[in-house]
Formats: C-alpha cells, structure tokens, sequence
C-alpha cells in the first residue's frame, strides 16, 4: 500500500491513478493530521508526502516518524515545490529515503517509487524467481507467465513472491498477514482469500499451484507440474 498525502486533490488522484495503473495499491489523505493518526492502525509500505500541509506539514510527519521505532523504517518520499530546496535538504537530512520536485513527471514519481522500494527491502539477493514458463522479476517488479505479462496489485506479487521463495512451505494467514499487509491478523480471512482468489485467477494454469492447506493457509506446490 503506497500513501499520497496531498492538499491538492488533483495531483493527489493522479498520483493515485499513476501508482494503480503499476500495479500497487494506494490511499490518499489531503492533511498530515488524517495521514499521522491512519498511522497508527496501519502502516504503509512507502509514503508519497507533500511538504507545504494544512496544519501539520510534510516536515513535521517525516520528523515524527524518523523518532518513532514503530515507524521510522518506513519509506518516505517527499514532494517539494520549486524553490523549496531548504525543506529537501532539512528533509534529506531527517531520513527522507528521495525527493521529488513539482510540477514533476508522473512516470519519475512511479519509478521514484520502485526505486526506493527496492533499495528498502535488501533481502531480496535473488532477482529472478522461475517456475516452468513463470518468471518474476523482483527488480522491475513484474511476472510473466509463458511470455505474457501478468498485471498484479503490489499485496498480489508479495504473496506470488513468498510462494516462489520457498515453494512447498505452507504460509499460516497470521504469516502471510504479518508479512504482506504489515499487520496482526485479525481472524477475518476475507481479504486474504481474496487477493489468492484473484491470484490464481490471473495465473491462469499456474494459478493451480496454490494449494489451499485446510484450517492452516496456503503454500506453493514443490513440485512445478502446470
């Protein structure tokens, strides 16, 4: 889940409809107090934030995160005006992971944005994940399967990544909720049988490698048989 946090309710649709259309999921806040208080039910995998705020700014969030142990791992890339280089700087220097400069490229802010999702999670040494015809680039962030390109949300190829980095293990949904949605399992499995669901949908044949492990979760098949 990528944040945009953004006065200007026109830039922040675009920047939503941008990051959609590669494949993640977003969420929008026009102030950094709705921004700050969501925080603290739910963290984001990467914030899109804008420096000049209503209320409490850009500045003041970054700060509060970076002191905070709960959210200070979490990635953070600052939107600044033209002229504001004091705020880039004084950003930078508070553990903004990038910046970017209005007016500015949709397609820069969306590679902004993988760039710095690569570059926050290290664990990732392999860049391929292979499976018969099913290939997953954990660099550019894509799979294809028998050569076609298969579009996927950003919790929809963090499950396909966990399965293809240890085919046969079975993830528990307290697992698999800890790790892709960075949060505590609640009980509901609604949202998690979901985004499988959909999964296996746009998997098409390899979609059957999902098993369903009964009153447990879900695991990749070992043995790769399409």
């Amino acid at each position: 889940m990528i944040w945009c946090v953004e006065d200007d309710a026109g830039i922040r649709d675009i920047e939503m409809y941008a990051l959609n259309a590669a494949g993640f999921e977003t969420k929008g806040f026009e102030d950094g107090l709705s921004c700050w208080e969501a925080l603290q039910k739910e963290k984001p995998e990467l914030i899109v934030l804008d420096v000049m705020l209503p209320g409490m700014d850009g500045i003041g969030i970054l700060t509060q995160m970076k002191e905070s142990v709960e959210y200070n791992r979490i990635p953070v890339i600052l939107a600044t005006a033209k002229g504001q280089e004091y705020d880039r700087v004084r950003g930078l220097d508070l553990g903004a992971d990038d910046y970017i400069v209005k007016p500015f490229s949709i397609m820069e802010m969306v590679s902004r944005v993988k760039a710095v999702l690569r570059r926050s999670q290290p664990q990732q040494v392999s860049k391929l994940l292979k499976v018969g015809g099913l290939v997953v680039n954990l660099d550019e962030h894509t799979v294809i399967a028998d050569g076609c390109r298969v579009q996927l949300t950003y919790k929809e190829f963090e499950i396909l990544r966990m399965f293809l980095s240890h085919p046969g293990m079975v993830y528990t949904r307290e697992q698999l909720f800890s790790q892709v949605w960075k949060q505590d399992y609640m009980g509901d499995s609604r949202t998690l049988d979901a985004h499988i669901r959909t999964l296996r949908q746009k998997l098409d044949g390899y979609g059957k490698m999902i098993e369903t492990v009964r009153n447990v979760g879900y695991r990749w098949e070992a043995h790769y048989d399409k």
